[in-house]
């Protein structure tokens, strides 16, 4: 009996490793697909920015946990020591994300988002109990919007908005984007409209911080957050479909 033919070692093409632009852009898209941004599920912006904020669901994990700490820190604050009841602020404001994780468990929805405002409330409980200074229940969010916003700027000053790699991940077209001046263009003014959102926040908050005004630190950290980033998302989505290369049905 004869062996079948074997091919050639010399006539077999390596895999190339995927480059790391792919492996990024893979790993964005990935996420945002994951928040709702998904062209394939969504016809409309609305839709789209209604996904991405987790629905009323999303909101009031976003929201309530930081709205609960500024109210009862701010209706407690004793006018010798500016201080309020850290203890019953806190406690509040890490119970209600723990309810909100046990009811997505619970309702066997993806509780990534959830769990992971859980860790953040109460690490950052942790550390304000340690120091006794309310203002530091809010120190984390200036390490995530820093670097939230120096990836945007650095993604824009190399040659490659995040904006770009996310939305070719989406859209199936890879890097393809980059060959369009137009829409690279695009990308990159959008990638900036990102960074200075979180720049943005940490410019307004940050003196805030210093000066120990929580209450007001706490209040704008909610309105500069959901109210600007909804608006940010739709502007984005509208931009990118616009963009977008025109299937054939």
């Amino acid at each position: 009996m004869t062996e079948p033919a074997r091919p050639d070692d010399g006539d077999r093409v390596p895999l190339e490793p995927p480059s790391a632009a792919d492996s990024v852009s893979a790993a964005l898209g990935s996420a945002a697909r994951r928040a709702g941004l998904d062209p394939a599920k969504h016809a409309s912006t609305g839709a789209a920015v209604w996904a991405a904020m987790g629905g009323w669901r999303g909101i009031l994990e976003s929201v309530l946990p930081s709205l609960a700490f500024v109210v009862l820190f701010t209706v407690t604050i004793d006018p010798e020591t500016r201080q309020g009841n850290l203890p019953l602020s806190l406690g509040v404001s890490v119970g209600l994300a723990l309810v909100f994780t046990i009811a997505r468990l619970v309702a066997k929805s993806p509780p990534s988002a959830a769990i992971g405002g859980l860790v953040a409330t109460a690490a950052a409980a942790l550390l304000t109990l340690f120091t006794g200074r309310g203002q530091d229940n809010f120190v984390f969010g200036f390490f995530t919007n820093g670097a939230y916003g120096a990836a945007f700027l650095v993604s824009v000053l190399v040659g490659w908005p995040l904006i770009g790699l996310i939305a070719g991940y989406l859209l199936g077209e890879g890097t393809s984007w980059r060959t369009d001046k137009r829409r690279r263009r695009v990308y990159t003014w959008l990638s900036l409209g990102w960074a200075a959102l979180f720049v943005a926040r940490l410019i307004v908050q940050l003196p805030l911080y210093f000066a120990g005004d929580v209450t007001a630190l706490g209040t704008l950290k909610i309105v500069m957050g959901l109210p600007l980033f909804a608006p940010m998302v739709a502007v984005t989505w509208l931009a990118v479909r616009a963009l977008s290369p025109r299937r054939e049905s």
